[in-house]
């Protein structure tokens, strides 16, 4: 039977703004906390002594964790209210906080980040259903543009933030900053979110057990991969993790009662697009930053703060530009838009991976950065509209649960598959043992002279990873239909 909860009183749907702007302040921090950490990368390595593959194990974990859960974290916000779920995750998610910075050991950090990644998925799905339910149809494509700019925005940001934190008061505070910014985000959600109509679902939990076997298979077998020589058992883990994989998708066509992902879902295109062209975003957004973030503190010596001085170009022109991204939205062919976008971003780091030298100019890699801000302006904001608009209210859960499953998908396989290709090109310079976790890094580069040449190409070559995604995801937005909003009525 359906349970329904009147809109409250409290907080009048009138002002859907003010809802957002609370929303918004707890969703940033999450997807800051998705690319913060490559900064810190190797302060990590060196207080807990840690290889780089485990430190990246720091994001993959809170990747995992966020992505696996996310599509039911959907279905209990329509059965329980998207407000007091997404304030449930809220809290695990600052508490968790504490915790990684207290963390004295990898094991722990790790640990810590995987209770942190699933606060994250509790709160995500909130944020696109909720925008959905409380905006009206006019004005939802404005709204969701905001919601965009702000993925798009802490994902840039999170490096540069990580940078300066870790130059003021070490590694631990990239965390320690998500308590006071997460409580003050639990009273304005509490006092801002209308709580919303209800509805009761049954939940698909062989669903959710064999798409989160899959992914842990198919991501621990890559990244570790390379460490395991490409045993036996690491192909076992990533074919049958695809193989499962396939089984969930088998199994969501046959369940005829509520699926986990609603398969006729994705029969409208610009939904499957979307959710297609947000991954390959996903993957790229978080591959990008490990091989530049090594790349400016090993091979040219910056500190932390310094290295995130890089992203600053990118982070200013993707602030600037969003606004007007935002007025576009509504009026400009999705196509036209994020095809532009899509084509700007790859361009750029296939662009930047060629300064990556010991000796290159400054400059020849902070204006393809730039330029990389332009384009990742247009990605996240017409996405999110253009993914949503065209969905039933009553689905506003499960798509916005599946559209950021999609994202998280490609974000965690993009951390894993950066592993894999910084292991290869290392060992292929011969360099497999230069990260070996013992460097000294606060006083400049730790890679031995004789090398650094050797390790500035490997990491040039690594940064071609994130820009072939983005390729695909160009050619994917070619596929855009005309949004129904845009179709003009017959005469």
């Amino acid at each position: 039977m359906s349970q329904t909860t009147a809109t409250s009183s409290a907080v009048p749907t009138e002002h859907p703004w003010r809802a957002l702007f609370a929303l918004c302040i707890g969703f940033f921090m999450l997807l800051i906390d998705m690319t913060i950490v490559t900064v810190a990368t190797p302060d990590i390595m060196a207080d807990l002594d840690a290889s780089a593959n485990a430190v990246l194990w720091v994001t993959s974990a809170y990747l995992l964790t966020y992505a696996v859960p996310i599509l039911i974290m959907g279905r209990l916000g329509d059965r329980f209210g998207p407000k007091w779920v997404y304030l449930v995750g809220l809290a695990v998610f600052t508490g968790s906080s504490l915790w990684c910075g207290l963390a004295g050991s990898i094991e722990s950090l790790v640990a810590a980040r995987a209770v942190q990644g699933l606060g994250a998925a509790m709160m995500t799905p909130q944020t696109m259903a909720t925008i959905t339910r409380i905006f009206p149809s006019e004005r939802r494509g404005s709204a969701m543009a905001l919601w965009g700019a702000t993925a798009g925005l802490a994902t840039l940001i999170g490096p540069l933030a990580g940078g300066a934190l870790v130059a003021l008061g070490g590694w631990e505070w990239i965390f320690f900053v998500n308590v006071p910014i997460g409580i003050v985000a639990i009273a304005l959600n509490w006092w801002l979110v209308p709580v919303l109509e209800t509805h009761s679902h049954s939940f698909d939990w062989l669903g959710v057990v064999l798409s989160g076997v899959g992914m842990f298979c198919v991501v621990f077998g890559l990244q570790n991969g390379e460490q395991r020589g490409w045993d036996a058992l690491t192909w076992a883990l990533v074919v049958g993790g695809i193989a499962i994989m396939g089984l969930f998708v088998w199994w969501q066509a046959r369940n005829r009662v509520e699926p986990l992902v609603p398969l006729p879902m994705f029969a409208d295109r610009n939904f499957s697009v979307s959710s297609l062209a947000i991954s390959c975003m996903g993957f790229a957004a978080v591959a990008m930053g490990f091989p530049l973030m090594l790349y400016a503190q090993l091979v040219r010596g910056y500190t932390a703060l310094e290295a995130s001085m890089l992203l600053v170009p990118m982070a200013l022109v993707s602030f600037v530009a969003a606004p007007l991204v935002g007025r576009l939205t509504d009026r400009m062919h999705p196509r036209l838009l994020t095809g532009v976008a899509f084509l700007l971003c790859s361009v750029s780091l296939f662009w930047v991976s060629v300064p990556m030298t010991v000796e290159s100019p400054l400059w020849q890699l902070l204006v393809p950065m730039a330029f990389f801000g332009l384009g990742s302006a247009a990605v996240w904001s017409p996405l999110a509209a253009t993914a949503t608009r065209n969905l039933p209210m009553r689905q506003a859960g499960a798509g916005s649960g599946i559209y950021n499953a999609t994202r998280l998908v490609g974000s965690v396989v993009g951390s894993a598959a950066v592993a894999v290709l910084i292991d290869l090109r290392l060992n292929a310079h011969g360099l497999g043992e230069s990260l070996s976790g013992n460097h000294e890094t606060a006083s400049g580069s730790s890679v031995p002279p004789a090398v650094v040449s050797q390790f500035a190409e490997a990491m040039s070559e690594v940064m071609l990873l994130p820009a072939a995604a983005l390729a695909i995801g160009f050619v994917a937005v070619l596929f855009f239909t005309t949004p129904r909003h845009m179709v003009k009525p017959s005469p």
